[in-house]
């Protein structure tokens, strides 16, 4: 709870509020511990409202937390040399309208050029953004990763652009199954000096945000954020682009995990692996991680 009060910034009203159905459901036989009968202290301070009062405001409160989306940037998941050899071996690949492999939705506002899947140069960078996936722990922490899409390459210029769109639940792997779309995440190829516009601009409750990165560096957010490509006006823009099925299906529950391990890997530093705490605090990763992962 406290995590989501420092990550979502809950007023303290908002967090008595989540926390008042937990007080009331407390067996009546279980004499009120220093936490229950702390928050028990808030509530009588902060809370003379109706039963119906309550509920709406649990509601709005759940609401802050649902609507905060999580933007993760990986820096230099390529190498500078790397992202050399990816430049290089797209600059000489055949390109196709991007419109394949858009929804009928999305291809109404989809106008760039992708590779296609069948095409040996997407496989072979695709099998190469997955090992940099594979070693880089910022990224399994943050998506908890179940099964990923193989890396898209798509190319933006002379105005190409992606209008506002929200991807596909569903995809379908070349084995002929399907994965539940949790996550999206675009590699940029392609510095932000060497071209105007082509930001991906991801939409949440608070407003828009515009996502411009280092060629090498990712942006991960979830896929059922609204999102969009503003038009490319000079030079040409390249990225990779896929989406993860996550263990942990929901975003809200994901980002709590991501924030603890995060503390986690900072008490670590500080107190060493051994500490009593710290080991009790990673059982209570694990535990949490359990009741919510989907294999």
């Amino acid at each position: 709870v406290l995590l989501l009060y420092h990550r979502v910034q809950l007023s303290m009203e908002d967090l008595v509020t989540l926390l008042a159905p937990l007080c009331s459901a407390r067996p009546a036989s279980r004499p009120p511990g220093r936490f229950f009968s702390a928050i028990h202290t808030l509530l009588g301070s902060a809370n003379a409202a109706s039963d119906s009062d309550l509920d709406e405001r649990v509601l709005t409160a759940r609401k802050k937390i649902n609507m905060q989306i999580m933007l993760i940037q990986i820096e230099n998941l390529l190498t500078p040399a790397q992202v050399v050899q990816f430049q290089n071996a797209l600059a000489d690949a055949s390109w196709a309208d991007g419109k394949v492999t858009a929804g009928y939705q999305s291809a109404l506002a989809k106008h760039n050029l992708q590779l296609p899947e069948s095409s040996e140069v997407a496989r072979s960078l695709g099998a190469e953004v997955q090992r940099a996936l594979a070693g880089n722990l910022l990224f399994q922490s943050a998506a908890l990763p179940a099964r990923i899409f193989p890396p898209l390459f798509n190319r933006y210029e002379g105005q190409h652009s992606f209008g506002v769109h929200v991807d596909n639940a569903l995809r379908t792997l070349p084995d002929g199954t399907r994965l539940r779309t949790d996550l999206s995440a675009t590699l940029f190829l392609t510095d932000p000096e060497d071209y105007d516009g082509g930001e991906l601009v991801i939409e949440d409750v608070y407003g828009a945000h515009a996502v411009k990165l280092a060629a090498g560096s990712m942006i991960l957010y979830p896929a059922t954020s609204l999102h969009q490509v503003t038009p490319v006006t000079r030079g040409a823009r390249t990225a990779s682009f896929f989406w993860i099925q996550s263990h942990v299906r929901d975003d809200a529950a994901r980002a709590t995990l991501f924030d603890m391990d995060m503390a986690l890997q900072g008490l670590r530093g500080q107190l060493g692996d051994d500490h009593a705490s710290l080991v009790s605090l990673t059982g209570v990763y694990h535990n949490l991680l359990r009741r919510w992962a989907e294999t």
